[in-house]
């Protein structure tokens, strides 16, 4: 698995060293730099920027790509013992859903679940998220309703995310609690909706349609910490 930009590499430099198999740099580094990198373990090539423009396939590369060890999905079932979930209802943009994997991470999330799709491009989700995705356990079901249902039988109570909710600052949090971000068109569906024991939303100080989901999802995973 390929990924590239100088963040999220030098995240997994910092994190996961053993994670990395080869880096590949399109720039020059500081001689110390480079010398503390040869002791890292991991093999290090130098590529011309052509060679590196080609494998990000044009993509802001940074002078920095490297080849990783493969992201394995977690098994949802997992997760129920947790305490703070976060499910993606339909989400299909990577650049928001590595934002929000970035921030879960940040707030204390324990686990996510991305439903309503068959599969991820886990690359752009490593780039995105800068790293984070390696530190927060991610599984992908396709079916929401069997999702949220195993939720509610293990305890959790579950909150949606919709601008016709009640005050975040005013909803009582449960310890094992569950947040659903609709997609980025459609929000909620009636239906999800109708299986949530609350609907939550962020009150705007000016009249303003709505927020972007990543930022919206960040600002109510904050609201929901349990201290």
């Amino acid at each position: 698995m390929l990924i590239y930009a100088k963040q999220p590499i030098y995240y997994l430099i910092k994190n996961y060293p053993q994670k990395i198999k080869t880096l590949y740099l399109a720039k020059e580094l500081e001689k110390k730099e480079y010398s503390r990198l040869m002791k890292m373990g991991f093999e290090i090539k130098r590529i011309p920027n052509e060679a590196a423009v080609k494998m990000s396939k044009n993509a802001n590369h940074q002078g920095f790509l490297a080849e990783v060890e493969d992201y394995h999905l977690h098994d949802f079932k997992t997760f129920l013992d947790k305490e703070f979930i976060l499910v993606l209802a339909g989400l299909t943009d990577v650049g928001n859903i590595g934002a929000i994997i970035r921030s879960a991470y940040a707030l204390g999330v324990d686990a996510v679940v991305a439903c309503g799709v068959k599969r991820l491009n886990i690359e752009p989700l490593l780039r995105t998220s800068t790293g984070a995705l390696f530190d927060m356990p991610l599984a992908v079901e396709h079916n929401i309703h069997n999702v949220l249902n195993d939720l509610k039988m293990s305890g959790f109570t579950s909150y949606g995310a919709d601008m016709g909710g009640v005050d975040i600052r005013n909803a009582k949090i449960e310890k094992k609690r569950v947040l659903v971000l609709g997609n980025e068109g459609e929000g909620l569906t009636a239906r999800v909706s109708s299986k949530l024991d609350k609907i939550v939303s962020i009150k705007m100080a000016h009249d303003f349609d709505s927020l972007n989901v990543s930022v919206a999802g960040a600002i109510l995973m904050d609201r929901m910490r349990y201290e």
